[in-house]
């Protein structure tokens, strides 16, 4: 593996209009989004649901869109995290166990990844499992450098 490096973003949409969104993506130069959310076509998506996402990085960001479920909590830890039924730092053990399961990093690379977005809907990544998929890769890439968007 190449110890040049790469990059990685990360962003939720949560509060954000489709303005800010996107503009942040493009001025950021991110080239493609890495879809981690569980739920990607739900009405709450709005402008970043499934069917119209990918439509619009291309057009408004020059960038792909790709979608990444292996990254996504279940839907039991999802469900449960907000009910009340996981502490955060329950959450962030159980997420780190079903990556350590699933290994979602066999099949990337560093280059696949350099310059995407890890996209999630929280506004903030503090406790989101986009931070937790992101410092996963760094664990596995340790010349990955994260920036939260």
């Amino acid at each position: 593996m190449s110890t040049q490096p790469h990059r990685i973003f990360t962003i939720g949409f949560a509060g954000k209009s489709a303005e800010q969104f996107f503009t942040i993506l493009k001025d950021a130069g991110v080239q493609r989004v890495l879809d981690v959310r569980l739920y990607n076509s739900s009405q709450l998506a709005g402008y970043t649901k499934s069917s119209d996402l990918p439509f619009f990085l291309r057009t408004i960001v020059g960038a792909a869109y790709i979608h990444l479920p292996a990254f996504a909590p279940t839907k039991q830890l999802l469900n449960g995290y907000k009910k009340g039924e996981f502490t955060w730092p329950e959450y962030e053990r159980e997420y780190a166990a079903i990556l350590d399961r699933r290994q979602p990093h066999r099949d990337l690379n560093p280059d696949d990844i350099e310059s995407g977005c890890l996209l999630c809907a929280e506004p903030t990544a503090d406790q989101c499992h986009r931070r937790l998929a992101a410092e996963h890769l760094q664990r596995i890439w340790p010349s990955l450098v994260i920036t939260h968007l």
